[in-house]
């Protein structure tokens, strides 16, 4: 996929993204997330913990057009959000000891945020430093 490069083309790719997942098994959903995400243009440090009060909802993030990567783990979130499906509900958004940005779905089974081709399934304890629960997010 070629990232729209319009903030139009880009809602209507998203609105399509969301259509596919929703009624798509836990894991192809997640990998289709996933995927969508990390064809967004990468700069680091868009993003910052420390300013989550005021990161950018989903349109202002779709429309400023810059993903570092907490900044695409939050599009992630949004987009799971969006979907309103029980069995992502627990969607967290996390620092990780080393540093590193995920997203945890299902209990942590699933992590997405961490490789453009992959959603890693385990039951592997991440250290966690920081994180905010989708409810906390939306």
């Amino acid at each position: 996929m070629i990232w729209p490069a319009t903030f139009a083309a880009r809602l209507e790719s998203w609105n399509l993204l969301r259509d596919r997942c929703q009624n798509l098994p836990l894991e192809s959903a997640l990998d289709e997330i996933n995927q969508w995400w990390f064809n967004a243009p990468w700069r680091p440090y868009y993003l910052h913990w420390d300013d989550q009060p005021s990161w950018p909802d989903p349109w202002q993030l779709l429309s400023d057009n810059v993903y570092c990567d907490v900044a695409r783990g939050l599009g992630i979130v949004y987009t799971i959000s969006m979907l309103d499906r029980k069995d992502m509900a627990d969607t967290m958004l996390v620092l990780t000891e080393p540093g590193t940005n995920l997203v945890l779905v299902a209990k942590e089974k699933y992590i997405l945020n961490w490789e453009v081709d992959t959603v890693v399934n385990t039951f592997t304890k991440v250290k966690i430093k920081r994180q905010y629960q989708q409810d906390q997010i939306i």
